[in-house]
């Protein structure tokens, strides 16, 4: 018989993409600072109010103008159908916002397939739908014009430019309403490792405050480390 003690030695560890899922993109972004990473990209945000946090592996797409030298695959079809829970789809459009690359139909098959999220950088349309659907959307804008005879798929699980940053396959993401967050892969345990101790201290601080200790004090209290301290 298994006592308590030994399931709790023996049940699996958490993975990386639940650890991520427990936090938030302030301490992701706190953390990615401490290893002296710039990959938080300003400017997608939730296309409707998406009140949980969105982690997940990166599974990229990347969207550019149809032309007739190049295959004309539908975006991001393919993507969703091998993707799955702990995926989110990162769509590269090179911020254009004249012209959505994601829709209502993709929210629907993204849905079936337990995909996570996604992240746009450009436009996506039908953001009604992915909020009735609840699928958590991310975007720098939202159109009704359709990629239909302006834009295609021209590569997927290749590294992309979301803005200023290289986002690369085997890459994690944070997104929540505070904005967007890659992880780069050779640092995911670290920066999570991190992230989870900033959220500790910023815990044990907030507990101080409601015990009425003044703010200014509990700011520079040496009992709740600075990040410094806690070295990366």
């Amino acid at each position: 018989m298994t006592t308590e003690n030994e399931a709790r030695t023996t049940a699996p560890a958490a993975t990386a993409v639940e650890r991520l899922r427990a936090l938030d993109s302030c301490a992701v972004s706190d953390a990615l600072d401490a290893y002296g990473l710039s990959t938080v990209t300003l400017g997608p945000v939730p296309v409707w109010p998406v009140r949980h946090v969105v982690a997940g592996r990166v599974r990229t797409v990347t969207v550019g103008p149809r032309d007739s030298g190049r295959p004309a695959d539908h975006v991001a079809a393919a993507a969703v159908d091998i993707s799955g829970p702990d995926d989110v789809l990162v769509i590269a459009n090179d911020g254009r916002l004249d012209v959505s690359c994601w829709g209502g139909i993709l929210s629907r098959a993204a849905l079936a397939r337990g995909i996570a999220g996604v992240v746009v950088d450009g436009a996506c349309r039908d953001a009604g739908e992915s909020a009735e659907l609840g699928l958590p959307v991310f975007a720098r804008a939202v159109v009704p014009v359709s990629a239909r005879g302006r834009v295609v798929q021209y590569a997927m699980d290749e590294p992309v430019r979301f803005g200023d940053i290289t986002v690369e396959p085997g890459d994690h993401v944070i997104a929540d309403g505070n904005g967007v967050a890659f992880v780069p892969g050779a640092y995911v345990q670290r920066v999570i490792g991190f992230a989870e101790r900033i959220v500790a201290r910023e815990a044990a601080m907030a507990d101080a405050v409601a015990q009425g200790r003044p703010v200014t004090e509990v700011m520079h209290d040496s009992q709740f480390p600075t990040t410094e301290e806690y070295g990366a």
